[in-house]
């Protein structure tokens, strides 16, 4: 026999008299994290820039406003896990693959391609505007931008921005682009399925120089003027440049722009036409139909 005293869990009685055993306390559940249904405008987010990422830098510090209180100060890899399984339930597989391959195809344009202008691909803004606009900009005041601004029709604004030096070294750029192209018959991606000519500007090394266009000098315009779209919160871009010519395209269709906020620049050097039209705006059940007359 056994010296030792086992110890009975302790019993109570119920109502019936019937013995029960001791009822263990309920688990405690933690909720989830979830993101903030509003940004957090004063919090400044990390730059992504530096790592290699299934989506757009840019993304990651528009995302990092939402994240929640107690996240905001966790290491930029413990945030980067958690916004990165939040777009991935979000992202089909496909489109996954799809946006790799694309990574995969612009990285070896980058390691091949030799840039002519280096300048362009940091952003200077002193030498990239012009002082009335970086005046507008600074102050950042709807005021101050409706001085630099017309609005010939409703959601149509024109407004002097950048340097002709600037254009040049833009356009310089890009017939660099295209010359290294046909020299090494390298098969690029063009910007849309209606332009046979052009370049997309990302693919060989300016989108971090346009990610920080978009985020410092049109957001801070589209906020004011384009609010009910989204405009303060713009976080991804497609930058590209389109060619005309008599031997190239000559003209471009009737279409919408597949954007919340287009910015329409007419580069060249010696050239006639290059007019702009615009025919309102579209629901999203006439988006690709012809143009009728009004009916009064």
């Amino acid at each position: 026999m056994s010296g030792d005293r086992r110890e009975s869990p302790p019993v109570t009685g119920g109502g019936n008299g019937v013995v029960e055993p001791e009822k263990k306390p309920a688990p405690v559940i933690v909720p989830s994290q979830r993101l903030r249904l509003h940004a957090n405008k004063d919090h400044m987010p990390e730059s992504y820039e530096d790592l290699q990422l299934d989506f757009c830098p840019s993304i990651f510090s528009s995302l990092e406003k939402y994240l929640p209180p107690n996240m905001l100060h966790d290491s930029r890899e413990e945030k980067v896990k958690f916004m990165r399984d939040i777009l991935l339930k979000y992202l089909p597989h496909g489109e996954r693959t799809r946006a790799q391959k694309h990574r995969e195809y612009r990285q070896k344009i980058i390691s091949h391609y030799k840039p002519l202008k280096r300048e362009l691909y940091t952003m200077h803004p002193v030498a990239f505007f012009v002082p009335s606009f970086m005046k507008a900009i600074n102050d950042n005041t709807e005021d101050s931008l409706r001085s630099i601004i017309s609005e010939p029709s409703p959601g149509v604004l024109t407004f002097e921005m950048l340097q002709p030096r600037f254009c040049e070294l833009l356009v310089a750029e890009v017939e660099n682009f295209e010359a290294w192209v046909n020299d090494t018959k390298f098969r690029i991606m063009r910007p849309n399925t209606m332009n046979k000519y052009g370049a997309v500007l990302d693919d060989f090394g300016l989108e971090t120089m346009l990610d920080k266009l978009m985020d410092g000098f049109i957001r801070p315009i589209s906020k004011f003027f384009f609010p009910d779209v989204g405009g303060a919160t713009l976080d991804s871009h497609h930058g590209f440049v389109v060619e005309y010519g008599k031997d190239w395209d000559v003209d471009l269709g009737f279409h919408v722009d597949d954007s919340e906020v287009t910015l329409n620049v007419c580069l060249g050097k010696q050239f006639s036409g290059g007019e702009l039209f615009f025919r309102g705006t579209r629901c999203d059940k006439h988006v690709n139909t012809g143009s009728q007359a009004e009916v009064c």
